[in-house]
């Protein structure tokens, strides 16, 4: 197990290195790119304190030199003008859009996109299993029918379509928004146990709208998973040799049927963070989405970068808890291990 580990971490580190080469380099590939048109804007007034400006730009942030010393420097690898500050030291580097430090851009965001995210990717396999497990159990009744219709509705309503009707009808009905993570009142104030109140109370519908697709998909693979291991032999042998049916389908056929969704854990994760923005931008979330989507369009790049950087470490991350959970469930992978 140690060694692989240590085969997991290694490839973990190559795979992140690569996926930043590949994240700066697109970045940088577009011309006008936030920092250069304001350098742009400088150098066309023309005086003396304007060209003083930008060239103080160009060197604070090194676009004299060579695109991959840029690279080098932006990862902390290189010495720049502050001496050796990256994504390795936990610089982050600098918004132009907002004018701050990309940490105080994102602050709580990422959190909050991990909170969301992990609360997600818990109601989808919570709410999915079971149903999956009756549905399987009990093939062409009511039940199996009933949740059959709700998950093709799933499939096919987007989620930001339900976040809209959520939003009309609760306000309608009831009176009361249910965008946002928190009460309104609570923006820019510290946590609080009122404020983590709020955000447990707000979590519950984004994490409903955004899981509801995933659910329904869960459903169906695992109902159709099941089905194929109840028919195979082992499962007929093991009910016709006295074991009870409810604990011979956990003890074997879920188990294996389990397999494909727990190796699609790694990228669940990242699929939730790039899946939901339109939903964060309906609902008023402060998750990550939204500040990614402003960063893109106006090529703000090392915020960009390192929200790229973020979901591309949730995805290494899954894929590693998932190789892990993977060979705890299957005994032929712990045993294709040594």
């Amino acid at each position: 197990m140690i060694s692989f580990l240590v085969k997991r971490f290694a490839t973990m580190v190559g795979t992140l290195l690569l996926i930043s080469a590949l994240t700066f380099f697109i970045i940088k590939l577009p011309p006008g790119d936030f920092l250069s048109n304001q350098i742009a804007e400088l150098r066309s007034q023309g005086d003396a304190g304007a060209a003083a400006r930008a060239d103080f730009l160009i060197k604070q942030y090194g676009l004299d030199r060579p695109i991959w010393e840029q690279y080098l420097v932006w990862i902390g690898v290189m010495p720049g003008s502050n001496g050796y500050s990256g994504l390795l030291q936990g610089d982050w580097g600098w918004s132009f859009e907002y004018d701050k430090p990309v940490n105080e851009v994102v602050g709580d965001a990422l959190w909050l996109t991990l909170l969301l995210n992990l609360a997600t990717v818990a109601f989808v396999h919570i709410v999915a299993i079971p149903i999956a497990i009756y549905s399987a159990r009990r093939q062409y009744s009511f039940g199996d029918y009933a949740f059959t219709l709700i998950g093709y509705i799933g499939l096919a309503v987007p989620s930001f379509l339900l976040a809209l009707i959520l939003l009309y009808y609760m306000n309608r009905w009831f009176g009361i928004s249910i965008g946002g993570l928190y009460d309104s009142r609570y923006a820019n104030q510290p946590w609080t146990a009122d404020k983590i109140k709020s955000l447990l109370q707000h979590l519950i519908v984004p994490t409903l709208v955004i899981g509801l697709a995933g659910t329904a998909a869960m459903i169906r693979r695992m109902r159709a998973n099941l089905l194929d291991e109840l028919s195979k032999q082992y499962y007929v042998t093991a009910k016709a040799k006295g074991l009870p049916p409810t604990k011979a389908l956990l003890k074997y056929p879920f188990r294996m049927a389990l397999n494909p969704f727990v190796s699609d854990i790694g990228n669940l994760l990242p699929h939730l963070v790039s899946g939901s923005v339109l939903v964060s931008l309906v609902m008023s979330l402060p998750t990550v989405g939204p500040i990614l989507l402003a960063a893109l369009k106006s090529q703000d790049q090392f915020l960009a970068g390192f929200i790229l950087m973020f979901v591309a470490v949730l995805t290494v991350v899954g894929m590693l808890i998932s190789d892990l959970l993977l060979a705890w469930l299957d005994p032929r992978i712990r045993l294709g291990q040594g």
